[in-house]
């Protein structure tokens, strides 16, 4: 009797789960003050999609065969985005500004993942007439490490030279670590990927000449400065967020004109905030194994942006490596959303589809790195890499112990006022 009710109650089970799965990644919005935005519309965006074809079909000079290309690709992209996924793709883990931006969020990850898997099947003369074809330019393009020189006269430190250093990369360097900080809203884990970061680069210089830095360059002006002034201000930030109430008013309960466009700014900040708990002294072995997981993941997305540069010869001024950037940075949101409740949450038995997709793009960018750098990999320094590969789990553990120390003695009396 007992073995024959027993697959009910697992079928119970596997529903009670796919439903928790689908409360976490697939948010609905409950408060909904316009209908017509959240309405389908369906009808609506056929017609416009089919009149948009018509136009583009008819309305054109077909005598030029590489603008048809072009525009053909760019119409296939946004068709793929804008029409398909904003109509059948889950709506993923965030409601603000709106559901159809983070399904085509996806969109545009999904489309990088296939391009991904089409470029590994091209051989090295193919690519570079690919890349010839988006931009002839590129036919003059020159490494950063051919024409400049680094970690020189290190001894040699004065005010003009650590302000020449204080350039427009400096700066995204320190509005990434901002962005990292509100993603991770970990200060531990957070320090532990911006010290590991620095170690890598000491690893992979034998590799990357622009690795090579001097001793003050790395410690203060990356670690103190960049990374750690990003990393209070994210901090700050989502302490600011935590305390926050958030009640929200329909936009058409708000009288004032001024009050109304307040409201339309507020569309872009989060419906809610949620409390981030890493690790704790309950943890398993699942969630440790996890975290130094996603310390690997995130250290190879980092190290991808380098080789994928140096490889095949753009610099970081180029769109395709500041769009490839801002794509990663994007679809990183929902992706460490996803992969915080599929360690944390005992319900959560998978991770989420983005999640998913980061990791095979992640995984994808290595293989094509790989495949066309051979020449570059050959010269890789076998020790140097599983001294890194130990430094980083050696790193981990020590963070993590630090934070389950850290919630033994202050996380209990942290978790009361939040």
């Amino acid at each position: 009797m007992a073995a024959a009710a027993s697959p009910p109650a697992s079928r119970k089970d596997d529903v009670s789960h796919k439903l928790h799965f689908r409360m976490i990644n697939e948010q609905q919005v409950d408060d909904i003050c316009i209908e017509f935005f959240y309405d389908p519309h369906t009808i609506t965006l056929l017609t416009v999609t089919l009149l948009s074809l018509m136009y583009f079909v008819f309305a054109r000079n077909d005598d030029n065969s590489d603008n048809n290309l072009r525009i053909g690709l760019l119409v296939v992209i946004s068709s793929f985005i804008f029409v398909f996924h904003s109509l059948v793709v889950p709506s993923g883990p965030f409601t603000r500004p709106h559901p159809a931006v983070w399904r085509m969020v996806f969109g545009l990850s999904v489309m990088y993942f296939l391009f991904l898997v089409f470029l590994i099947f091209l051989n090295w003369d193919q690519v570079k007439t690919l890349m010839y074809w988006l931009d002839p330019n590129l036919r003059y393009a020159t490494r950063e490490a051919d024409v400049m020189e680094y970690a020189v006269n290190c001894t040699t430190i004065t005010w003009e030279r650590l302000l020449s250093h204080c350039d427009i990369f400096a700066f995204g360097h320190f509005g990434g670590w901002a962005m990292k900080a509100l993603l991770i809203r970990s200060y531990g884990l957070c320090w532990t990927i911006s010290i590991t970061w620095e170690l890598t680069e000491l690893f992979f210089m034998h590799l990357l000449p622009n690795f090579a830095e001097c001793w003050w360059d790395q410690v203060i002006l990356d670690i103190l400065l960049c990374n750690g002034g990003g990393i209070w201000l994210g901090m700050t930030v989502c302490r600011f967020l935590e305390m926050r109430t958030y009640s929200w008013a329909s936009i058409k309960e708000i009288q004032s004109t001024t009050g109304k466009i307040k409201r339309v700014v507020l569309q872009f900040t989060p419906a809610s905030w949620t409390y981030v708990r890493w690790f704790d002294p309950k943890s398993s072995f699942h969630r440790l194994a996890g975290i130094y997981l996603f310390m690997i993941l995130w250290q190879l997305t980092e190290l991808n942006t380098f080789f994928l540069k140096h490889i095949f010869i753009f610099q970081a001024s180029h769109p395709l490596s500041w769009c490839r950037i801002l794509l990663i940075g994007v679809i990183t949101a929902p992706t460490v959303r996803q992969y915080y409740a599929y360690l944390t949450d005992t319900q959560c038995k998978r991770v989420g589809t983005q999640c998913w997709v980061f990791g095979a793009i992640a995984f994808l960018e290595a293989l094509v790195c790989v495949k066309f750098g051979q020449d570059l990999f050959s010269k890789t320094q076998t020790c140097s890499v599983l001294l890194w590969l130990l430094c980083l789990a050696l790193i981990t553990l020590l963070c993590l112990y630090g934070m389950v120390w850290y919630e033994k003695n202050y996380g209990h009396a942290e978790a009361l006022l939040n």
